[in-house]
């Protein structure tokens, strides 16, 4: 790992740089800073600068999205963190745990899925009056065939 420079330390970065150092498009910057998961300063020129702590930010809704979790949820949870410091480990563990319930909860819903899948396979029938896979809830199915809200 390279050491940086201490001259470096206190340099804000340019949204290239941001896009460049995190793997992510500018689009995809100026997105996130539109939903306000991230924060700039501008220069005097009107250009974009970001603190070295956006790098971290940036891992963070990463690691989250690809895991499942919402933006709205991200930014629920980046709003709780302090503006301008690096997440750190701590940080990650509170924010983890507040998204391991929806995650077990998504899990169950998929381990449910799929052995409903696999009882599907064996009928083959998917039907819409009998399938759980292909008509779930139907609560108005009892009531008779068509619609029953009109």
């Amino acid at each position: 790992m390279a050491k940086l420079d201490p001259a470096e330390i206190g340099k804000q970065l340019t949204v290239g740089e941001v896009a460049r150092r995190s793997g992510v498009p500018v689009s995809t910057l100026h997105y996130y800073e539109a939903k306000g998961l991230i924060h700039c300063v501008r220069s005097s020129g009107q250009q974009r600068r970001y603190g070295r702590d956006v790098l971290r930010r940036v891992a963070v809704i990463k690691v989250a999205q690809r895991i499942g979790i919402p933006l709205a949820a991200i930014g629920e949870a980046l709003a709780s963190l302090p503006e301008g410091r690096t997440p750190t480990a701590a940080d990650w563990a509170r924010l983890s745990r507040l998204w391991r319930g929806e995650l077990d909860a998504r899990i169950a819903q998929l381990t449910r899925l799929r052995d409903q899948l696999d009882d599907c396979i064996g009928c083959g029938c998917l039907s819409i009056e009998a399938c759980r896979l292909r008509n779930p809830l139907d609560s108005l199915s009892d009531q008779g065939s068509g619609p029953q809200l009109l």
